[in-house]
């Protein structure tokens, strides 16, 4: 099954946006971009909201800018092609290979799982990517960490009243300072909660079953 990978940018104390709205962001030197660049390799579908939409623009055309450095042409070529669904309620139309959402994040999901298509499925945008780990519908992080302290802001994760145990998976550290953290979410399957009777409480054999059964550090479940 195709995983949903939530890529993002973030302050070191955890914000992609300043008090002020804004970020001001060091540019990242050629190892970064690269290495963004190669993450798009990956991608088979990108889900974004319509600012994420609306600042990536400038990639669909950015091929016939004559200025444009190697690195930003192979950019360019990866990402123009890349299929993109935009979810928002006011955009009329979208350019390029995209289209507009018909449903909901996790029906957009759901059919792209089970239809045709090779690659992760990445997903964009504060608040798009919010609504999708608020359903526990992202698989994995790919969180590039810039090397300053915003003060406060815009979090990068929600308080969705979820609580996630991701588990590190890989790391880089660039010489600009950026880190690269990616994380994996294990999702473990919901059943009814069923408490264990006095009598199968002293049974260690029966304990040791309904806890493989159940998910770490949650409810015993059968």
């Amino acid at each position: 099954m195709r995983s949903v990978t939530c890529s993002m940018s973030v302050s070191l104390d955890g914000c992609i946006a300043g008090p002020d709205g804004g970020f001001d962001r060091a540019a990242p030197d050629e190892e970064v971009f690269r290495f963004w660049t190669g993450e798009i390799r990956e991608v088979g579908v990108h889900l974004m909201g319509r600012r994420l939409y609306e600042t990536m623009l400038y990639w669909e055309t950015a091929d016939q800018d004559p200025s444009l450095d190697d690195a930003s042409l192979e950019r360019a070529a990866l990402w123009k092609p890349l299929p993109k669904v935009v979810f928002s309620t006011t955009l009329s139309a979208v350019q390029g290979n995209a289209r507009l959402a018909s449903g909901s994040p996790a029906e957009e999901i759901g059919l792209l799982r089970a239809g045709p298509g090779a690659g992760d499925i990445a997903i964009g945008g504060a608040t798009l990517a919010a609504e999708a780990a608020a359903s526990g519908l992202i698989d994995g992080y790919r969180i590039v960490v810039h090397p300053v302290l915003v003060g406060g802001g815009v979090p990068f994760f929600p308080r969705h009243g979820r609580r996630v145990d991701p588990e590190l998976v890989g790391t880089r550290t660039f010489s600009s300072r950026f880190v690269h953290l990616h994380y994996r979410v294990a999702h473990w399957p919901l059943r009814e909660t069923r408490s264990l009777t006095p009598e199968q409480d002293h049974i260690p054999s029966q304990r040791r079953v309904l806890e493989a059964r159940g998910a770490p550090g949650r409810c015993l479940q059968a």
